[in-house]
């Protein structure tokens, strides 16, 4: 059996004394930009002290700079109607995730699924900065005529920009 992953979250400037990851084996925290998101992920056993869901890791991807620590993270979390699961699987795992995994930049991109709730897809993605977002390559990978077609299906759907709290924001 894998080991869990659980997606904590905390709302608040300042994440709790009391958060614990008991015998979690790593918890790593991002803060939104705005500073008042935290979300982090826990390898292991459920953290304490904050509230958190069981997360399942669809695909993991080195990124181009993957030899480098990336300060910021950049989710998106969406849903599909079902009858257009199958396209936008097949569109993030051969085009969308492997090409933004190959753009300069960024250190890692990951998929994961909620194992309940909403939204259900979750895309991340490690990045030495927020200007990777904006560079040539990765427009050109969300610019393609399958994204087109893919994307004004996505419902439900969040991006966010969070920052390693040690790292300085842009």
């Amino acid at each position: 059996m894998p080991t869990p992953i659980y997606l904590a979250t905390y709302q608040g400037p300042v994440l709790p004394e009391a958060t614990t990851l008991g015998n979690a084996a790593q918890l790593e925290w991002w803060k939104s930009l705005d500073g008042l998101t935290w979300r982090g992920y826990a390898i292991g056993n459920q953290p304490l002290g904050v509230v958190s869901e069981e997360i399942t890791l669809w695909s993991s991807l080195q990124g181009e700079s993957h030899h480098l620590v990336g300060g910021f993270h950049y989710v998106v979390e969406t849903d599909v109607p079902d009858d257009s699961v199958d396209d936008f699987n097949a569109w993030y795992d051969t085009e969308h995730l492997p090409g933004l995994a190959r753009v300069p930049g960024t250190v890692s991109a990951k998929r994961y699924l909620r194992t309940s709730g909403s939204p259900r897809y979750i895309a991340c993605y490690e990045l030495v900065s927020p200007e990777v977002m904006v560079s040539e390559a990765w427009l050109a990978i969300r610019n393609t005529s399958w994204s087109d077609r893919v994307r004004p299906l996505f419902v439900n759907t969040t991006r966010v920009l969070y920052v390693r709290p040690d790292h300085a924001a842009p």
